[in-house]
């Protein structure tokens, strides 16, 4: 567009010719094109159960051919910008049947039904079929763990207390990661609002960045995670059926819970293994032992629950990418003659433009030290990305929460301002 301005300045046209009334018009023209066939290329709509009718939260949307893509959020809303006309969505979610839909027409608001998966029950009634599944996926993650991704992601994170929102964090990493965890970030944008609250979690995307279903090096003989060799003796697994993938194969849906001897570590949940491929298709987890320190002596901690939530992208490959990550601390806050104060720590993070092909950029592994405002500050911040970016979405709540730190101008106090400028300045006896 600069270039074009250029030219029709080159042109030296006079005020009020015709010639430059034809190009302005032209300009115009162009302009009010480009506008409409940017905004024509943006695609919402919502994703729902086939026969519940109820909107489906994080299903996976990706253009097909491409490594575009986006997630439903937690209403099954979704807005994903196309390059251009037509293309091919696919839309996946582990408990139900991938489906496409092609959109061949600007300004599409699509409602997508997805039918349930059918689980059944595995022929295979030997209790240690569980077992073999997990150490099937653990022996597949060992020896693809050198196998490394490349991409971008965007984390959001909300403080609550007593359900009242006081702290609101984002960022967008660049991200590196393989079929565990994510192994390096660094950021690329971020910002942070704030109210006067009792305590704030400035590095909460330590739980994010920190864990992983499997770590090279650490050390397997005393690994207490439920990919390790010590899978028998630490946890109780039960098969709890197979979501069928298609004509052949399926994802095999495995409870787990530490048993009740194991006292170093305590953790249920459920993973989805995928049967023919042995890739760890979504790993769901909550955890009750956590230690945090408040800077306030009179404060302690009750109650304190972590869940975290993984999903990997479901292809038909034993090594797929991240697609997104869920995590959650719930705990009471004690204080001295006061009720506990009920507090919730949400956060959720978004692969995108996730590629196999190595960067020029570092990326820099989670330290217990690192705290998440210092590093926003490094960054400029820019409220038109925030504005305009397709890949923050929002929920009507979150989009709420956002909308109330923003008329508050909390976001633009991240922004070292510039010394006020004199009006008038003298050197030299000369008014400049």
């Amino acid at each position: 567009m600069n270039n074009l301005l250029a030219f029709f300045a080159s042109l030296r046209l006079r005020p009020g010719s015709s010639k430059l009334i034809t190009a302005l018009a032209a300009v115009f023209v162009l302009v009010c094109g480009l506008s409409q066939a940017t905004l024509a290329q943006q695609v919402r709509g919502i994703v729902r159960d086939k026969e519940t009718k109820e909107p489906l939260p994080f299903v996976g949307i990706g253009v097909k051919g491409t490594t575009m893509g986006t997630a439903s959020n937690e209403n099954g809303e979704f807005t994903l910008n196309l390059p251009s006309l037509p293309q091919t969505l696919v839309f996946s979610e582990l408990a139900h049947v991938k489906d496409t839909v092609r959109v061949t027409a600007p300004g599409q608001s699509l409602e997508i039904s997805l039918a349930p998966a059918t689980v059944v029950l595995s022929e295979v009634k030997v209790a240690s079929y569980a077992y073999q599944l997990v150490d099937r996926a653990y022996q597949q993650m060992k020896k693809n763990y050198g196998r490394k991704f490349y991409g971008k992601a965007y984390y959001r994170q909300i403080t609550r207390i007593d359900n009242d929102p006081t702290e609101l964090l984002e960022m967008v990493w660049n991200a590196k990661s393989n079929n565990a965890r994510i192994e390096g970030t660094s950021v690329a944008q971020g910002r942070y609002a704030a109210k006067q609250a009792l305590i704030s979690d400035k590095n909460f995307s330590l739980y994010t960045k920190a864990f992983g279903l499997y770590d090279d090096k650490a050390d397997t003989t005393k690994a207490l995670g439920l990919f390790s060799p010590n899978v028998v003796a630490n946890y109780l697994l039960e098969i709890k059926g197979v979501l069928e993938k298609g004509e052949t194969g399926g994802i095999a849906e495995i409870a787990f819970e530490t048993r009740p001897e194991q006292t170093k570590y305590r953790s249920k949940g459920t993973v989805w293994i995928d049967v023919d491929t042995y890739q760890v298709i979504r790993y769901k987890m909550t955890t009750p032992q956590l230690t945090r320190k408040a800077n306030n002596p009179t404060f302690s901690f009750k109650n304190t629950e972590l869940e975290l939530d993984m999903v990997f992208q479901n292809d038909t490959t034993a090594v797929n990418p991240l697609e997104h990550i869920r995590a959650m601390m719930t705990y009471d806050l004690v204080r001295p003659g006061l009720p506990p104060a009920k507090m919730n720590v949400s956060a959720f993070t978004f692969f995108y433009d996730t590629s196999r092909k190595p960067t020029n950029l570092t990326y820099s592994k989670v330290t217990s030290n690192e705290r998440d405002l210092e590093a926003i500050r490094k960054v400029k911040y820019d409220p038109a990305f925030w504005a305009n970016n397709p890949v923050v979405k929002r929920t009507p709540l979150e989009d709420e929460v956002v909308k109330s730190f923003e008329q508050k101008g909390a976001f633009g106090t991240m922004v070292k301002k510039p010394e006020p400028k004199a009006d008038v300045r003298i050197r030299n006896g000369r008014i400049e």
